[in-house]
């Protein structure tokens, strides 16, 4: 990714520093646009879930705790891509079934934010008007026994107009790529039918590439859950909404590059002031020197490569520590939640 090699080369030129005044007080993305994952199969997935949505009751949106959801709506404007539920007025009677359709959010991570920020993140939803919110964890399978009962709830207390007489709950489940769609859809089976998993999931996005069938989830009441892959615009709305994405795993690391991805790290856990990667990896004082710190990322971590230099007597091979794989293990130490619980906001 040369294009990200000037604003790279201009976070490394600072020294390190120990205290918060000396940090970045912005973050210098240079003068191009992030790239942008839109695959084929991400048209097809759209296709397929609009011409799906007739059979739905119910659309559960699954999203991330570490970003915003005003980033993650800035980067999917599901009114858009989907007809999804919007307010009705009561004298005004819906022009189709998919205009009703309840649809709670579901935010999780295994991870995510402290108690203060998740009480500031419901709020902030209380005020968009938007009340059925569950924080789940699907590694341990927690509060996920509260999104039956709920969906249930929300189902039948709306129209359900040709489908009223269906005994059978069909629920639709987007959200953008790798938020854990299908670890939900698996964690309700596990919970609710003692079943092992039925859709398969991955660290990294486009492990769904089609609308699924259904796959039941609950016995009483009779509940389907549909799989749906990961959707994100042709064109994200700026480069920070996709950078976020991209650390979260939205986004193939690939196409942004891991090299700025780490520096964008170092800069939102200095601005937050989580000074874990310095235990972590032995660094003396905090650091806004991306290549400074992956130094000791490297060195910790054991990261080095044998490189290949031409002399006057031949070639001769040296071993060189590894910047970009200590890149990337700085990315999947953040992933994991290994330098600090934090949003990205």
């Amino acid at each position: 990714m040369r294009s990200w090699v000037g604003p790279l080369r201009a976070a490394a030129a600072l020294g390190p520093c120990s205290e918060s005044g000396g940090f970045r007080t912005r973050f210098d993305f240079g003068s191009r646009d992030a790239s942008s994952w839109f695959p084929g199969h991400m048209a097809k997935g759209l296709r397929q879930m609009r011409a799906s949505l007739r059979r739905a009751d119910c659309l559960v949106e699954v999203h991330d705790a570490r970003i915003s959801l005003d980033a993650e709506f800035c980067a999917v404007p599901y009114c858009q891509v989907l007809p999804v539920p919007k307010p009705l007025e009561r004298h005004r009677p819906p022009a189709r079934h998919s205009d009703c359709l309840p649809a709670p959010c579901f935010l999780q991570h295994a991870l995510s934010p402290c108690r203060t920020a998740l009480q500031r993140v419901l709020e902030q939803l209380r005020q968009q008007g938007c009340s059925h919110v569950v924080f789940t964890d699907c590694q341990r399978d927690s509060n996920v026994k509260k999104i039956v009962p709920l969906v249930a709830k929300l189902v039948s207390s709306s129209p359900r107009y040709h489908r009223a007489e269906s005994i059978e709950y069909n629920i639709m489940v987007i959200g953008v790529p790798n938020v854990g769609k299908s670890s939900l859809i698996n964690s309700l089976r596990r919970l609710h039918l003692k079943k092992g998993r039925a859709t398969a999931v991955g660290g990294e996005p486009g492990v769904t590439k089609a609308v699924l069938t259904r796959i039941q989830v609950c016995e009483t009441p009779l509940m389907y859950l549909v799989d749906t892959p990961g959707v994100l615009p042709p064109k994200l709305a700026d480069v920070e909404t996709g950078m976020k994405l991209a650390l979260c795993g939205a986004i193939r690391d690939h196409l942004v590059g891991e090299d700025i991805m780490a520096d964008y790290l170092l800069y939102v856990l200095n601005q937050q002031q989580q000074f874990g990667y310095m235990e972590r990896y032995g660094l003396p004082e905090a650091s806004d020197n991306i290549r400074h710190v992956l130094k000791y990322v490297a060195v910790t971590l054991g990261k080095t490569q044998k490189v290949k230099v031409l002399t006057g007597t031949g070639n001769v091979n040296i071993m060189m520590l590894n910047y970009s794989a200590a890149a990337y293990e700085f990315l999947r130490a953040f992933r994991a939640g290994r330098l600090g619980r934090l949003t990205l906001d």
